[in-house]
C-alpha cells in the first residue's frame, strides 16, 4: 500500500517502493498495489508488471503480504479484522511505523516495522 515517495503527492523518484517492487518481481512475486494518487506516474513506468486496487482492502485480496511504503492517511486506521478476513497470512511489513506494536499484536499479525521489535503471532 503506498507507492509514492511521500504522502500527499504522486511523485515516485527514488521512491523505496519501486526498489522492493523489483526485487519482489525478481523473485516471482505478484504485486497488487494500492496509491490511487502515484497509480499513473507508475502505470507509465512498470507497464503491466503489477496489477493496482482500487481500494485499500482491494489490494489485500488472497494476499500473503501486506507492506505499506507510503504513509497515507486512509492507512493509519485500518480494519484489522477485514484484512485479516482478506489476506492469506497475517504479516505486515511497515516501512513507516504506521501502528502502534500493541495493534497488530492485538490482532494476531506477524508485525515487522523499522527499528522496532517484530511482533510474532
Amino acid at each position: 500500500m503506498g507507492i509514492a515517495l511521500k504522502a500527499n503527492t504522486d511523485d515516485i523518484r527514488e521512491a523505496s517502493s519501486l526498489t522492493n517492487i523489483s526485487i519482489l518481481l525478481e523473485k516471482g512475486a505478484k504485486i497488487v498495489a494500492y496509491d490511487s494518487v502515484a497509480e499513473n506516474n507508475v502505470k507509465k513506468l512498470l507497464g503491466d508488471k503489477i496489477q493496482f486496487a482500487k481500494t485499500m482492502y482491494e489490494a489485500l485480496e488472497g494476499a500473503d503480504a501486506l507492506f505499506i511504503a507510503t504513509e497515507w492517511p486512509e492507512f493509519k486506521n485500518p480494519n484489522f479484522e477485514l484484512m485479516a478476513k482478506k489476506m492469506n497470512n497475517k504479516a505486515v511489513f511497515d516501512g513507516r511505523n504506521m501502528y502502534p506494536l500493541e495493534v497488530p499484536e492485538q490482532n494476531g499479525f506477524y508485525y515487522k516495522s523499522i527499528g522496532r521489535k517484530t511482533i510474532i503471532n
